[in-house]
């Protein structure tokens, strides 16, 4: 069993064959942290790890005794106010009002297997034999409220998933106003903290600073993780790159307001907390009641950021996302906003169509325009019904000629919005997230609707549910332009307002969930606005999502590695589109921006039917190569070789499961003169076995073994590298894809 109960010393041990994570109760009954890391052999005692004693203008828990105060000792579920002047992970709002709690041990359970999490998203286990699970009871006597923290280790991902659960007993109503998922107190603080922000079109840039005394934080209150933070953390320490050193990886499987942070002490003490934002957050918790925090995800690696972004990308690409399409490939579309925008009608669609089926494209998707009176940005939202004008035989009639074609059929929805230009606003103006008696703020024109409450929910389900049912719709993309503002619901009292925030992201869940068992073999395909609600919350729902609304190659360079830490490249929506590129006006080779876009999910954005007979030959041979190569490119492990944020060369390694075929990317955003020669390491392969390596076009570039490419390189040297005619050849934004095959004996 994986994890071990000590009694005499009141110690848990989880372990796998990598990891450790000891937990010890406390002189209180309160838990205490112990050890996360790498795997060390089990003992009955760990007690020496408990520092404690004397610390000047610190507070004490016991009268008269000086050497146990919870300020001075790691902990594994701290509160605030009693003698812990920290962050706190739970804080519980009492009728007289006090936060004072004292949650300790009374039960616990060790099982195989994993629990699910009602209406939250979750990793989890087919198979009992995966996992093994481990409750802790905790309970406060004074305000009879339960506390029970969940922890399951995998026996095959050196990860543990934690998650929080409150149950009041008493009959008094409480305010939950701090409930974190996972909080781990490190016992140093020689880290550096990785994060990724951004905005819209430059989103998940990697940003890197050494730890230092207070608080380091990312958050969103915005209602959706955010363009601008993302759910996820790395701590590492200053030596660790992407092949070794020691590492940390933290992301919250949700999609709403979050906060993760790291609170450095006098003692150099780390505190890492992650979960719900505790800003603008409350929950009644009312007699009888539980809440549930979401889960949190917990890696670590003493092999390097590649070896802790490699494990969240098989976890959540085998135990996170779900269904029909987990792990089959993903179809190559072709999405026809930015060849028509609004202006299209039916027989244009099956022109477009026509044209990407002559090239083996797979899946054609309607974008926006297609329902109620839209026109433009400004009417129609929530009125999820065919536009007659543009679709005289409606949904189903497009998507039976698309399907004719041999080709599969997709459609656009923006399910959380709506126009005041709209039936749905007319007849429902309530449904709008808006406080009274002030006015509600727009962006895009457009309003959110009030998913707290269900008969809104459900009134958006009905309407969507049929048009996928009558039209035979086989891919939605779910898009989410706008964030919440005046936040306020009009189906709950005062003391409950806390909890519109996370109640609206539990009815997006719900409208999700009920959709996919309704239509299990649609590929969902989640959008905001680009990657404004790029997290693990959202892989649980839509396998894949829209990386960003920025499709220019060389942007997207950053975007795809800054994405790479958490999630898998089966999760990226990765498109080529028109040049010069709309976000920067930039022109860059179709070549570059093929190779780009294989290492995700590949689509087209530009209108087929203008292009050059050169250019639709070439699209002809990357479609042909990307369903050559498609499930090394979603499926094989991945490895970052060199990041856009440390130089002017990037490139991307994807390895096949059986270490038969690789594929390399080696993107150049800026020529250089005379430039250096230069080899770059090939990581993962077989080290006695051959491998013939050639360019996509089928230059041959010699055969190696396994161990010549990993310990000396591949030669990248370019023609830039003479000073000749030949640097003609090689532009700004140039690139190569480089594919190894092993060689048969």
């Amino acid at each position: 069993m994986p994890i071990k109960f000590h009694q005499d010393s009141q110690e848990f041990h989880l372990f796998n064959d990598r990891i450790s994570y000891i937990i010890k109760f406390l002189r209180n009954d309160q838990l205490g942290q112990l050890y996360f890391g790498r795997r060390i052999p089990d003992r009955a005692d760990h007690s020496y790890l408990v520092e404690n004693g004397y610390r000047p203008v610190m507070s004490y828990v016991y009268d008269n005794d000086y050497d146990f105060s919870l300020g001075n000792v790691k902990q594994e579920y701290p509160a605030y106010g009693t003698t812990d002047y920290r962050m706190p992970a739970v804080e519980v709002k009492q009728p007289n009002g006090s936060t004072v709690t004292n949650f300790r041990y009374r039960s616990h359970r060790i099982y195989a297997g994993k629990p699910h999490l009602a209406g939250l998203p979750a990793t989890y286990v087919e198979d009992d034999s995966e996992a093994t699970t481990l409750e802790i009871l905790l309970h406060d006597d004074v305000i009879d409220v339960d506390l029970t923290l969940t922890y399951t280790i995998f026996n095959d991902f050196d990860a543990i998933a934690r998650s929080v659960r409150f149950a009041n007993h008493s009959d008094q109503d409480y305010q939950l106003s701090t409930a974190m998922s996972m909080n781990l107190d490190l016992p140093d603080d020689d880290y550096d903290w990785l994060q990724f922000s951004g905005a819209w079109g430059r989103e998940r840039q990697l940003k890197s600073a050494h730890l230092r005394p207070g608080i380091q934080a990312v958050s969103s209150t915005r209602g959706a993780s955010s363009h601008m933070q993302n759910p996820f953390i790395i701590l590492k320490r200053p030596h660790t790159d992407e092949f070794q050193g020691e590492a940390y990886g933290f992301s919250l499987v949700y999609s709403g307001n979050f906060l993760a942070q790291a609170q450095v002490d006098a003692y150099q003490v780390t505190r890492v907390q992650l979960g719900i934002n505790p800003f603008h957050f409350s929950w009644k918790l009312a007699p009888g009641t539980e809440f549930q925090t979401p889960e949190a995800v917990m890696v670590y690696t003493s092999d390097g950021l590649n070896r802790l972004s490699q494990t969240y990308h098989q976890l959540y690409r085998q135990r996170l996302a779900r269904g029909y399409w987990r792990d089959r490939p993903r179809p190559i579309l072709v999405n026809n906003w930015e060849a028509t925008y609004f202006d299209f009608t039916e027989d244009k669609l099956v022109q477009l169509a026509k044209q990407a089926h002559d090239l083996g494209i797979e899946l054609f998707v309607l974008d926006d325009g297609w329902f109620g009176k839209r026109t433009t940005e400004t009417a129609g939202l929530g009125d999820w019904w065919a536009n007659r004008d543009r679709l005289p035989n409606g949904i189903s009639g497009l998507a039976e000629r698309i399907h004719q074609l041999g080709m599969i059929f997709g459609l656009w929805f923006e399910p959380e919005m709506t126009n005041k230009d709209s039936d749905l606003y007319r007849n429902h103006p309530d449904y709008i997230i808006q406080t009274p008696d002030r006015h509600p703020s727009q962006g895009r024109r457009q309003y959110v609707l009030d998913f707290s409450r269900p008969e809104v929910v459900d009134y958006v389900h009905d309407l969507i549910a049929k048009v996928l049912r009558e039209g035979n719709v086989d891919y939605v993309k779910w898009d989410m332009n706008r964030n919440i503002t005046e936040c306020f619901s009009a189906a709950f009292p005062a003391d409950q307002q806390g909890e519109i925030f996370h109640r609206y992201i539990l009815g997006v869940y719900r409208l999700y969930e009920q959709l996919i068992q309704e239509f299990p073999k649609i590929l969902f395909e989640s959008c905001a606005s680009g990657g404004g609600r790029f997290d693990a919350g959202m892989l649980y729902y839509a396998p894949q999502a829209w990386t960003s609304d920025d499709s220019d190659a060389i942007e997207r360079l950053k975007v795809q590695t800054g994405t790479s830490y958490c999630y898998p490249v089966s999760a990226m929506g990765a498109h080529v589109s028109v040049c010069p590129n709309e976000q920067v006006n930039r022109n860059t080779p179709l070549k570059t921006r093929g190779d780009v876009a294989f290492f995700g999910d590949l689509g087209y954005e530009l209108d087929l039917t203008k292009l050059s007979s050169a250019a639709l030959a070439q699209i002809k041979d990357q479609v042909k190569l990307m369903k050559h190569y498609r499930a090394l490119f979603q499926f094989g492990r991945f490895y970052r070789l060199k990041s856009p944020f440390d130089g002017n060369i990037t490139a991307w390694l994807v390895v096949s499961p059986d270490q038969q075929q690789a594929a390399m990317g080696y993107f150049k955003v800026l020529n250089d003169v005379n430039a250096p020669y230069r080899l770059q390491r090939i990581p993962g392969l077989i080290a006695d076995q051959e491998y013939r390596v050639h360019e996509e076009a089928g230059q041959d570039c010699g055969t190696y073994t396994g161990s010549e490419l990993a310990n000396i390189g591949l030669v990248t040297s370019d023609a830039e590298s003479e000073q000749s005619a030949a640097t003609r050849d090689v532009p700004d934004f140039y690139s190569r894809l480089f594919i190894f095959e092993a060689r048969k004996n």
